[in-house]
């Protein structure tokens, strides 16, 4: 295996700060994984490419105990907080490995299920990493992708400029060679990769109480309009220092709002290998 592999994301727009860790660890496979549970059995091989820190590692990994886990990322960091997570939780099924998703460290058929969450979004060639991850799938082995759908998500009450924020994010993951609608694209990509049996389902991912609230609040201020943000999305025409104030501004009344809510849209889609 490559130790340093050379990323097929080499502009990720999340980046690595500890606002953006926290909200990966929000995510579990029992709320972000439902889709596709009914499919797993003890005992099968479960592929997590792009697995981030192991929140929802670690659910997917005890469904199938005691079978084999394996989660990849191109971030050391996040293996290290995911084996850590699984140290915690004493799952000794899982195995975590510093490789990217369009060179996989392992042989042909080797998996019964691959599982991906919000990372075909950022990388430029989806085909490519499908074409991978069906390689390393045995024959009738299920690939279970969700993704975000930056068009169809949405913050309440908008005070007429916050969903241009959204629109200032899809544009800024668009210039990254990312695909902010990818969860609406799914089925499409995975019928152009020569998967059968697709299944597509959607939902929201929904912030609405007190700290869900702050929580986005948090985010929005300490990474959405932090400079390393706003200047990169000003230098590629996203958004303009006077727009990045008013969202600033709307988002401060909106945090202390009744109504304020926020609704991230998700396309879920799962299929097999013929």
């Amino acid at each position: 295996m490559t130790t340093e592999p050379s990323s097929s994301t080499p502009d990720y727009t999340m980046g690595y700060g500890q606002e953006i860790i926290d909200s990966f660890r929000r995510y579990t496979a029992q709320s972000h994984a439902a889709y596709m549970y009914q499919h797993l059995r003890p005992g099968q091989r479960l592929l997590d490419f792009g697995c981030g820190p192991g929140s929802i590692s670690v659910g997917l990994a005890r469904a199938i105990s005691p079978g084999e886990f394996h989660g990849v990322d191109i971030e050391e960091s996040q293996l290290e907080i995911a084996r850590k997570a699984a140290e915690i939780f004493g799952l000794e099924n899982m195995q975590f490995h510093l490789a990217d998703a369009v060179d996989l460290p392992f042989e042909n058929e080797y998996f019964d299920v691959a599982h991906c969450h919000n990372l075909l979004m950022h990388v430029p060639d989806t085909a490519a990493v499908l074409e991978e991850v069906k390689r390393v799938l045995r024959p009738g082995g299920l690939i279970a992708c969700s993704e975000m759908i930056c068009d169809s998500s949405f913050t309440q009450p908008d005070f007429g400029v916050i969903g241009r924020a959204w629109d200032m994010f899809a544009d800024l993951l668009a210039a990254d060679d990312g695909h902010p609608q990818m969860g609406r694209e799914l089925k499409g990509h995975l019928v152009d990769a020569g998967f059968a049996n697709i299944k597509v389902t959607g939902s929201f991912d929904t912030y609405s109480t007190s700290d869900e609230i702050k929580f986005i609040h948090n985010i929005v201020g300490q990474w959405f309009l932090a400079p390393e943000i706003t200047e990169a999305a000003i230098k590629y025409g996203a958004t303009s220092e006077t727009l990045i104030q008013q969202i600033h501004e709307a988002y401060e009344k909106w945090k202390d709002h009744p109504g304020a809510l926020c609704s991230l849209a998700v396309g879920e889609a799962i299929a097999n290998k013929p």
